[in-house]
């Protein structure tokens, strides 16, 4: 099973990314997505723009009582759709919220029960706490990858995820295996970052170009893989996937 962990600044198209990322792999892969922010929007583009019921709210609502069902959606090409979900709007703390829905799908053995061959956590990376941190070091994914574009308030996400994964490095959890750089278009986009990546020691794996498809497949609840399958976006998507696979199973460039 590989199990991969993808950060990235709110808004910068890190759901998007995973997403197209999800209906990609789904083709050759049993793939599930597990989304850790309480906004439990990661998956929507899979499942036909509806909302899943979360892993929290499912618990609030059933107890004891909640089972695997209540908590895994089958969405576009199969993929297997986990919403961690939050807390209660004011009170509680997300960090904590999502410790709590993992826990939850461990104890009911989702990974035996489901047998996914790719496991893709979207995870929130402005404030990487105990909790949004759960990927990196608690043995959950092994592989990590950044999505940024060039903008400032992007970067310094990207080197707060890079300096949390550091503070691991001793105990063998996850590392950073590079950046996906979401265009935003911005000047300079390319220089800057790959002046960070250079500074970072890390590969930029691929370039997802700035696309109105995307916008567009939102709107309709799809992904870009799946409404504009012959698109050169969907191909990038597609390329990206396999920069990734390989990398994961040791065949491309690591720091």
């Amino acid at each position: 099973m590989i199990r991969i962990a993808i950060y990235g600044k709110g808004g910068i198209g890190k759901s998007t990314t995973t997403s197209n990322l999800a209906a990609a792999l789904a083709t050759r892969f049993r793939v599930m997505q597990i989304g850790c922010d309480p906004k439990a929007d990661s998956t929507r583009d899979l499942m036909g723009g509806k909302r899943t019921t979360t892993v929290l709210g499912a618990i609030r609502e059933k107890g004891d009582d909640v089972c695997l069902e209540d908590l895994v959606s089958v969405g576009e090409n199969g993929v297997l759709c986990v919403e961690s979900g939050g807390p209660t709007p004011g009170i509680g703390c997300a960090g904590l919220g999502i410790i709590s829905a993992f826990q939850k799908l461990e104890e009911l053995g989702a990974f035996d029960v489901y047998r996914p061959d790719v496991v893709l956590y979207d995870v929130l990376g402005d404030v990487v706490c105990g909790g949004f941190a759960m990927p990196i070091r608690d043995g959950y994914a092994e592989h990590i990858f950044i999505v940024t574009s060039g903008e400032m308030m992007s970067l310094f996400a990207a080197d707060n995820i890079c300096r949390a994964v550091e503070n691991f490095a001793d105990r063998g959890y996850a590392r950073v295996r590079g950046l996906i750089l979401n265009a935003r278009n911005v000047d300079n986009e390319r220089e800057l970052t790959e002046r960070f990546a250079r500074e970072h020691n890390l590969p930029i794996i691929h370039m997802i170009p700035r696309s109105e498809l995307v916008q567009e497949a939102e709107d309709a609840g799809r992904t870009v893989v799946g409404m504009f399958p012959d698109s050169s976006l969907a191909a990038a998507y597609r390329d990206l996937a396999d920069q990734m696979i390989q990398i994961a199973q040791g065949g491309g460039d690591q720091p």
